[in-house]
């Protein structure tokens, strides 16, 4: 699918479209072959557990708040206007312990599955079930440490 020209308003998502996607609302602003972008509003509390995209490089441009991004034991904090790399292959964690919300917006390349990966999830609580519909959309969730 090749991207469409236009402009995706500030306040809407592409046809609509928006997803809860583990506590947090993902809009989706381009989706091609190529790339898939979404902006992203991430309460205090919440976090995407570790996990790897095999098949993808991420980012994350921040707008506002900040988040603690993880990379094994090592811990970064992105604020407004950083960018943050995540390697395809390499495991990441996303957290919002900041005490406000942050709001960025994420990209993907290749868009591969993960535009069909939030529609499964839009609105799934359970974990073990979020963990297995990432599997088969090219998302894996790293276990929890043992304690």
């Amino acid at each position: 699918m090749a991207q469409e020209q236009g402009i995706t308003k500030a306040a809407d998502g592409l046809s609509g479209t928006s997803w809860n996607v583990v506590g947090h609302m993902y809009t989706p602003k381009l989706h091609s072959e190529n790339a898939f972008v979404w902006h992203a509003i991430i309460p205090d509390g919440t976090f995407v557990p570790p996990h790897v995209h095999p098949t993808q490089d991420e980012w994350i441009t921040m707008l506002e708040g900040t988040l603690d991004v993880e990379f094994g034991g090592d811990v970064y904090q992105a604020g407004p206007g950083d960018t943050v790399r995540m390697p395809m292959g390499v495991a990441h964690g996303i957290f919002n312990r900041s005490g406000s919300e942050a709001s960025c917006v994420f990209g993907v390349a290749p868009s591969r599955k993960l535009y069909d990966l939030f529609c499964a999830l839009d609105g799934v609580t359970d974990p073990e079930e979020l963990v297995r519909l990432s599997a088969l959309h090219e998302v894996d969730f790293l276990p929890p440490p043992v304690e």
